[in-house]
This record gives C-alpha cells, sequence and structure tokens, in this order.
C-alpha cells in the first residue's frame, strides 16, 4: 500500500509539470529497502535558506488567501446567478403572460410620453410660424400707413399751395355762374378773397354730378355728340373732374374705362373698374349707371379666368381688353358671355417691366381706343426702348399694321391715341405737366407739344381717350378722373 500511494505521488508529480522526478529505491544502512522520490525546483536554483523558506511560505499563504477570495467572489456571483435563475423560473411558472403585460404597459407608457412631447413640438412649431405672419402682417401694415402718410403728406402740400392760391385771388370767377348752380342751392353772393371759408363752400357748390357731367361740360355748354365733329388735333386739355375715390390702398392705381362703341346691355354710362394693385388681379367691377359709379355700388362683378397686369386695359365693342399676367398676351374677354374670345402675343414686345412708362406699375402693353379702333402701344428689343404702335383687330387682335416712333417709352408718362395720333405725357407726378409729344400714323411724323395738363393728386398711373364723350380718362393717385379736350379742324397743328 505505501508503494502505490509513493507510485501515485510520483504520477501526480509528473502530470504537474516535475518532469525532472526521480524514483530511487535502495537498502539503508540497516539493511532496510527504502524508496526515494527527487523532485527538480522549476525556478530555484538551489535551496534556500530558512529565512527565504518562511518567505516563500508566507508568499504561498498569501496566494492562498487571494485564491480563497476569488472563491468566495466566484461562490458569490454563483448564488446571485442562481437566484436569478431561481427568479425567471417562478416567473415563467407564475404565467408569461403577466411577464408580457408588465412589458407592454412599460411600451404603452413610453408612447404616451413620446406622443405628449411630438404634440409639444407641434405646438411650438405652430406658435412660431404664427408669430413669423404676425410680423409680416405687421410689418406689410408698417408699409402701408408709410405710404399712406407720404400720400397725405403730399395731399397736404398740394391743399396749401391751393389755399395761398386763393388767397391771392386767382380762383377765376365765371360770369354767369349762377347757372352751374343746382337750383335747391339758392343764391350765392359775391366772392370774398378774405373770408376762406366762403371759397371752400362756393368749390363744393360748384361740385357736380356724374349724370350732369355725361351732358354737359365743365364750362356748362352741352357735350358734342358722336360724329358731331371730324378728327383733329389736341389743342387743350381742361382741368380734373374727380368722379369716385378709392376706398382701399387697391385702389392707389388701376383703370376705369366706358365703352365708346357699346353693345347691349350695357350703354354709354356703364362704367367698368379695376383696382391694380395686388398680385392676382382678376376682379372687374361693373356700374351700370353714372350714378352707382359715383357712389361705389356696382351692378355686376366679373372674375376674370386668367390675372391682368398694369393700367392699360380697356372695353370696346362689348369686350375687354387687357394684358395678361407676366405675358406678352393680349386678351379678349367677351363680357356678355364672360369667356375669352381671343388671345395674341405681341411679337417682341416688352413686358413686366422691360419697358414700361416712368411711373412704373409694369406698364409695357398699353392698350387704347379712338375713333378708327383698337391700338396697342409698346415697345422692343427692335426698337431699343422707343415707343412701338400697332393697330389692332378687335375680333382675332391680329396685328394690322405697325408704326416705330423716335419717343422714348421710359420718358413719359402715359400715352394715349386720338384719331391715329399719337399723344403722350410728360410727368405722372407734377402738378404742371405738359402733353408733350405727337406723333401722327397718317404721315409719320412727330413734333413737341407743350399743351398743359394738371396731374392733380400727383401720382397718375392710367391715362386713356374715349371717342364716344370726347374726354379723357385718368386714374391720379386713388381718384378716379375726367377731362375735357378740344381739338382742331386739321390733324397738325
Amino acid at each position: 500500500m505505501p508503494a502505490a500511494q509513493l507510485l501515485l505521488l510520483a504520477c501526480l508529480a509528473w502530470a504537474t509539470g516535475a518532469r525532472t522526478a526521480q524514483l530511487r529505491k535502495a537498502n539503508d544502512r540497516s539493511g532496510r529497502c527504502q524508496y526515494t522520490f527527487t523532485v527538480a525546483s522549476p525556478s530555484e536554483a538551489s535551496c534556500p535558506e530558512e529565512g527565504q523558506a518562511m518567505a516563500a511560505v508566507r508568499d504561498l499563504q498569501r496566494d492562498s488567501s487571494t485564491q480563497r477570495a476569488d472563491l468566495d467572489a466566484a461562490r458569490a456571483r454563483l448564488g446571485a446567478l442562481e437566484s436569478l435563475l431561481h427568479r425567471l423560473l417562478s416567473g415563467q411558472a407564475a404565467g408569461p403572460q403577466d411577464a408580457h403585460g408588465g412589458l407592454q404597459a412599460e411600451l404603452d407608457t413610453l408612447r404616451d410620453e413620446r406622443e405628449q412631447l411630438d404634440t409639444r413640438a407641434r405646438t411650438l412649431e405652430v406658435a412660431y410660424s404664427n408669430l413669423l405672419q404676425d410680423h409680416s402682417v405687421l410689418e406689410e401694415e408698417k408699409r402701408r400707413l408709410g405710404q399712406e402718410k407720404e400720400d397725405l403728406a403730399r395731399r397736404l402740400e398740394s391743399s396749401s399751395q391751393e389755399v395761398a392760391r386763393l388767397r391771392q385771388g386767382q380762383c377765376p370767377c365765371a360770369p354767369e355762374a349762377s347757372r352751374d348752380v343746382p337750383p335747391a342751392s339758392g343764391e350765392v353772393s359775391p366772392w370774398n378773397l378774405d373770408n376762406l371759408a366762403f371759397q371752400e363752400l362756393k368749390s363744393e357748390l360748384t361740385e357736380v354730378p356724374a349724370s350732369r357731367i355725361l351732358k354737359e361740360s365743365t364750362s356748362g355748354h352741352p357735350r358734342s355728340e358722336e360724329g358731331s365733329h371730324g378728327c383733329g388735333a389736341l389743342t387743350w386739355v381742361g382741368e380734373p373732374v374727380t368722379l369716385r375715390t378709392a376706398d382701399t390702398i387697391t385702389g392707389k392705381y388701376g383703370v376705369w374705362m366706358r365703352d365708346p362703341k357699346p353693345t347691349q346691355p350695357a350703354t354709354r354710362e356703364t362704367t367698368w373698374r379695376i383696382d391694380a394693385v395686388g398680385r392676382d388681379i382678376r376682379q372687374v367691377l361693373e356700374y351700370g349707371r353714372a350714378s352707382q359709379f359715383e357712389q361705389g355700388y356696382p351692378s355686376k362683378v366679373y372674375v376674370l379666368p386668367r390675372p391682368l397686369e398694369s393700367t392699360g386695359a380697356v372695353v370696346y365693342g362689348g369686350s375687354l381688353y387687357f394684358q395678361g399676367a407676366e405675358s406678352r398676351t393680349v386678351v379678349r374677354y367677351e363680357l356678355s358671355t364672360e369667356t375669352v374670345r381671343a388671345e395674341r402675343d405681341i411679337p417682341g414686345a416688352g413686358y413686366h417691366g422691360q419697358f414700361p412708362y416712368s411711373w412704373g406699375g409694369y406698364t409695357d402693353i398699353d392698350l387704347a381706343v379712338d375713333e378708327t379702333g383698337l391700338w396697342v402701344i409698346y415697345s422692343t428689343e427692335d426698337a431699343r426702348g422707343a415707343i412701338v404702335l400697332s393697330r389692332l383687330n378687335p375680333e382675332s387682335l391680329e396685328l394690322e399694321r405697325t408704326w416705330e416712333t423716335n419717343i422714348r417709352k421710359r420718358s413719359v408718362a402715359n400715352a394715349f391715341v386720338i384719331c391715329g395720333t399719337l399723344y403722350t405725357v410728360s410727368s405722372y407726378s407734377s402738378p404742371d405737366a405738359t402733353v408733350n409729344f405727337a406723333y401722327d400714323t397718317d404721315t409719320g411724323s412727330s413734333w413737341s407739344l407743350a399743351i398743359p395738363f394738371q396731374n392733380r393728386y400727383r401720382y397718375s398711373s392710367m391715362v386713356d381717350y374715349n371717342p364716344l364723350e370726347r374726354r379723357l380718362f385718368a386714374w391720379d393717385n386713388f381718384h378716379m378722373v375726367a377731362y375735357d379736350v378740344r381739338l382742331s379742324q386739321d390733324k397738325q397743328p
């Protein structure tokens, strides 16, 4: 049995790495058999002294303590794992539906919190968008108020000049003025230049309704009927008579018209009006009678199928002719059927600010009517900004004939045609402007003029001639005004 134990120890030593171990058998001095097992140290070259041996023993003890601590830690972790495994097994035993329900409840809670955060984010975005819109509205209101302030300042200055002129006694007093006063107003005493309030009252008394203006001129003489006078050259433009004032900022500039060749149900009194401030201009107001126009009560409202641009529209022969927005297209819109009957591009015509009048407003293409028919006033790159005048077929809008003038379009404020002659206005804002140039399409000749033209409200954005009434219609800074004209016997002065 001892031999077997020694053999087992030898195998164990060999298995742990002591490959230099030796087993010897020999008789000792007494003759007894003795087994000797020798193992070489793997790290020590020689046997240590007693102190070194104690140190080695202490090192072994420390290593043993460390290993014991590691073993305890491993045992603790193993216990924890066993406890966790037990809980998991207990949960499964209790039922997987309860565990799934707990997880689903936690997931629902997280989803609710996320939805609340998303809702708050959307609310903040909407509030920010509303703030931006309010800021934009306030800026637009500020700009509008600034414009109104400037307009009021100009009107105040004009009124001050008018008061100064009246104080100097320059207001004309026509003889037999009592015939111009409505019967209900009673007799008016002679003017007193020192009494300014009375002068203002006299000015109000001389205002006449639009219905009377249709039949009488401002001087009280009957207006010429259609065809009672032949064509001639323009020699005189009267003072403007205010018929209507726009109520909103969209009426800063615009166009108002009457048909010189009316068709049923329209009459010579029927008036059309377009407020031209804005981007998408489609609304056309119709007034059946002059009194309705004067009071601002439209009888019908048209909505055009496409927006128009500028203040160059006209009504002729029952159709509205206008320039399509941001295009060189002229459109014929029949008012009775409310349909577009024709469209035509004006070849090479500038549009949307290329060759406008001096006041701007995208007035590149301006339509006009006179005794001979329908015209279009524009310019092209080939003409290098000079006014080009073309006569249009009212039905198809084909160009029947074209003339190129030597008048620069940007240098004049407005233009109109009378008896086949083109006339231009020098300024849109000067109170003492003039009709300064003329071009005769019959002879191809042009000449300078100096016919006084009064911009009473300092911003004339439209001037057109009505051959039926033999008057100029204009839109002057919110105000719709009319001018009497006088023509000579011959076309050239």
